[in-house]
């Protein structure tokens, strides 16, 4: 009987690779795309913030773009108010647009 350890010589060699054989199939199951996900998390996540982060310093430098910009022709506190409500207008047209587009391909 090729089963029986008292007479099969390769008993314990085939068993160890049985073993190591379905516990890799069960890693590679399980495991792998455990990790990818918790990686694809992570890294998305990065990515939202780091976005996030460019954006306001986007925002906040082209304000002060245009407040130095203004400051030329009107007062220091008009230039403010100004900059706030060109910036604000930008950036509400391109939501505009950008929601128009939203149902273009239906």
């Amino acid at each position: 009987m090729p089963g029986n350890p008292l007479t099969d010589p390769n008993w314990a060699d085939d068993m160890t690779d049985t073993v190591v054989r379905t516990v890799d199939a069960v890693r590679e199951r399980t495991t792998v795309p455990a990790i990818y996900a918790a990686r694809g998390l992570v890294f998305g996540i990065l990515a939202a913030f780091l976005g996030l982060f460019a954006l306001v310093i986007t925002i906040i430098a082209l304000l002060r773009g245009v407040q130095s910009l203004l400051d030329i022709w009107v007062s220091q506190e008009r230039a403010v108010y100004l900059s706030y409500f060109i910036v604000g207008g930008i950036i509400s047209i391109a939501g505009l647009v950008l929601f128009r587009k939203r149902n273009s391909h239906a």
